[in-house]
């Protein structure tokens, strides 16, 4: 097996094995066990555990999407922007709904290096989105008294709050496609003008 091969087939049993046992329950044997290979080989490969956690969050999280997506976006409107980004952030939630569940439940229990691995992804992920706010502030789209880091912080925590609203307290199928595109497109109106009027 290729090393990029066995790597792969790691990650996806961490992936796997984490959303259905958390960080705390996965085991590197069980891991191991599940990608068809040694634990010698996985420790080879990756050394700990909390290097393989750290490296799934880099490969199978938002993060390197929202760094794909980015550049792409330029030729669009500002709201058309926000919509799309949104969108991909729900559906990279959904997709990672189980390990996001685990994940919520039982991170007062990490270690503390991996909280700091886990809160740095999150703060990697809000200043990526900053740096788009920072953009549509030179560009006059994004007023001069407001933080760009503050702006992704608030819109990251509308759209979480909305996902674990739908998707982890509600019982039932969770949002479909018609319904997350009907309240991305409100989510976006109302971070972009606010819901009070002025008088």
């Amino acid at each position: 097996m290729k090393k990029e091969e066995t790597k792969e087939k790691l990650l996806q049993a961490t992936l796997k094995l984490i959303s259905e046992k958390g960080y705390l329950g996965a085991t590197t044997r069980e891991i191991a066990q599940e990608a068809g290979v040694t634990e010698l080989t996985l420790f080879r490969h990756f050394g700990a555990k909390e290097k393989l956690f750290v490296e799934l969050l880099n490969s199978y999280t938002f993060l390197p999407e929202l760094k794909k997506l980015l550049p792409g976006l330029d030729s669009l409107s500002h709201e058309d922007a926000l919509i799309i980004i949104a969108t991909r952030f729900l559906l990279s939630l959904k997709a990672r709904k189980a390990m996001v569940r685990i994940m919520f439940s039982e991170i007062t229990s990490y270690p503390d290096k991996i909280r700091k691995v886990y809160n740095k992804f999150l703060e990697d992920v809000r200043a990526t989105l900053a740096d788009y706010f920072v953009t549509l502030q030179r560009q006059g789209l994004l007023q001069k008294n407001v933080s760009p880091e503050m702006a992704a912080k608030i819109f990251l925590w509308i759209l979480f709050s909305y996902f674990r609203s739908e998707e982890i307290m509600r019982r039932g199928p969770g949002m479909n496609r018609r319904k997350l595109n009907k309240n991305v497109h409100e989510i976006v109106q109302i971070f972009m003008s606010g819901a009070v009027t002025s008088e």
